[in-house]
């Protein structure tokens, strides 16, 4: 596995490292965990809008 540095401050490495432990994971690992947590976030506030009108009319599409 490739890898690379992230700069990041003193307190919030601490933060990562005891993150980890508590986690049973690598310090990398729990990155991994925190990155795809905030995407799934994401994802679920996009869903949460309201749908706009065009969108809505696709919807409500007749498919057959």
């Amino acid at each position: 596995m490739q890898s690379t540095s992230v700069r990041i401050d003193v307190a919030t490495h601490e933060e990562l490292k005891r993150l980890a432990a508590e986690l049973g994971e690598s310090v990398g690992g729990t990155v991994a965990l925190a990155v795809r947590r905030l995407r799934q976030d994401r994802i679920g506030e996009e869903l949460a809008r309201p749908v706009e009108s065009h969108e809505s009319s696709w919807l409500d599409a007749d498919l057959r």
